[in-house]
């Protein structure tokens, strides 16, 4: 039950409200609140899990992006990074879009991934360039505005949370829910480009027998 109301949440675009009607519609009562709380304590634990499972696994061609996000009237960043198939590498919410915080985007990129990209792909912002060469001097830089569509699509499915949830009320309850909200997308990311539609669902319903696996950890 946990699993299933933490699944609709982080899967689709779903208020706590609606997954509190949905999940009254099977007969399971319960309120919005719980199911916020359900979210962050096993959403964490899940998130964690598929990460684990996908170290080492993703690609090495990494497209950085920055989306702006209002909260309580202030401009925040959200610094996202994904591999050349569209997955989610890392995500890092910070106040400021310059060098250092790009910096702190690539060293926590690094931490997680454990190794450096083959090629890392930005738009034009200058503070890209500046961070990698301190962080990763020797890596293949790539900075063209049309080279850089993936990360900046990559923002679209939080775009439309972020609709739906009515803007966030903290830098720190914006990064948690993009650290579990990701991690999960990831599980049921399939890339469109060259799969078969029997490919296609046979990689969906790999994603959904291992959800009730990870949800048991």
């Amino acid at each position: 039950m946990i699993a299933h109301a933490v699944w609709l949440y982080f899967r689709f675009p779903l208020s706590l409200l609606m997954v509190e009607d949905m999940l009254a519609a099977r007969g399971i009562i319960v309120s919005h609140q719980t199911v916020r709380l359900w979210a962050e304590k096993f959403g964490r634990a899940f998130a964690s899990e598929i990460r684990r499972r996908a170290a080492g696994r993703l690609g090495d061609k990494w497209h950085l992006d920055e989306a702006v996000v209002s909260i309580r009237s202030k401009k925040h960043w959200l610094w996202r990074a994904v591999d050349q198939d569209g997955f989610v590498l890392d995500v890092l919410v910070q106040s400021c879009r310059d060098a250092k915080a790009a910096k702190r985007m690539m060293r926590k990129l690094l931490k997680s991934q454990g190794r450096p990209p083959r090629v890392m792909i930005t738009d034009k912002l200058r503070s890209y360039d500046a961070a990698k060469r301190k962080i990763m001097p020797g890596v293949e830089h790539r900075s063209h505005k049309g080279l850089n569509n993936r990360a900046e699509n990559s923002h679209q499915p939080f775009r439309r949370r972020e609709r739906i949830m009515k803007r966030f009320k903290s830098q720190r309850h914006l990064q948690r829910f993009a650290s579990i909200h990701d991690p999960i997308a990831n599980l049921f990311y399939i890339p469109r480009h060259d799969i078969s539609s029997s490919h296609h669902r046979e990689l969906r319903s790999e994603a959904m027998n291992l959800w009730p696996e990870i949800a048991r950890m």
